[in-house]
């Protein structure tokens, strides 16, 4: 059998590989036992495993799982492109869009990627860094007095140590503290006190997240939730005009698994529009 290593496509056996995994690094525990650390390749999940439980996907069941999720990408675009388009924003043939400034932190390289070309795609003002989740909450402040956006991402990789037990102990999640500290500190820092923030990622510490200050978080049910979740979001608060609401109600059926996956607070758009243009 192949040792698994760094950077290889996987699937846990005990789960009957039902996540696709790219293994971000291998740790030896004081046993001498090999843990893989994964994160998902279209769910914004974080795990381990034992290095025995994995085994390597075939190529040709990555590109179709690849393929599936580029397609479903390319079908949200088209479907706003057309809505934007019927709505006027269609102007001497160029997409102009009335929008809000987005400031998306995404943990994940690949993610931020696609991420800042979903939102240009569609002519959002948006800009897209990557930034590990621990660090996030050091570069905030820095990044929010240089980008002064009216709405704030913060996501990547989430995930329970233990699943199903312990929701109000900060400790057993891996990444919602730093996202937690993150969302603090945007609410101590910006220059905006109507900023629109969304934090978390999968199975992610809701409570914790909404208390800090987030307007909308992930994961009440403490499921999955999808890369373009917190896009959704985003991209719902940035084109909603400023004298509406937003609520959870108004983008429940685009997400992944509605309310159980996402949720948040009512909160009103902000007052300046920004224009941003897409030739």
């Amino acid at each position: 059998m192949k040792k698994i290593k760094k950077g290889d496509i996987v699937g846990r056996l005990s789960y009957n590989k039902d996540i696709i995994f790219v293994v971000d690094r291998i740790i030896k525990t004081k046993a001498n036992e090999e843990i893989a650390i994964l994160k998902g390749i279209t769910i914004r999940i974080e795990a381990n495993s034992p290095v025995e439980d994995l085994e390597l996907i075939e190529n040709k069941t990555i590109e179709e799982h690849v393929r599936n999720f580029e397609e479903r990408v390319i079908k949200r675009i088209e479907k706003q492109e057309k809505l934007l388009k019927q709505n006027g924003y269609l102007f001497r043939e160029r997409l102009v869009v009335y929008t809000g400034r987005i400031l998306h932190i995404d943990g994940d390289r690949k993610y931020a990627e696609k991420s800042h070309r979903y939102y240009k795609k569609i002519g959002l003002n948006a800009i897209v860094k990557n930034i590990p989740e621990r660090k996030q909450a050091i570069l905030i402040p820095n990044m929010l007095q240089r980008y002064n956006p009216d709405i704030l991402v913060l996501t990547g990789h989430d995930g329970m140590i233990k699943k199903g037990t312990q929701f109000n102990n900060l400790y057993n999640y891996r990444n919602s503290r730093y996202f937690i500290k993150a969302v603090e500190q945007a609410r101590k820092q910006s220059l905006k006190k109507d900023l629109v923030i969304f934090a978390g990622a999968c199975q992610s510490y809701y409570e914790g997240l909404m208390m800090a200050g987030s307007n909308f978080a992930s994961s009440p049910a403490r499921i999955l939730i999808d890369f373009m979740d917190p896009l959704i979001v985003a991209e719902k608060i940035a084109t909603t005009k400023e004298e509406k609401f937003v609520t959870i109600q108004d983008i429940q059926e685009e997400l992944r698994d509605g309310t159980r996956g996402i949720n948040g607070i009512r909160r009103a758009r902000k007052k300046e529009n920004l224009t941003c243009i897409r030739y």
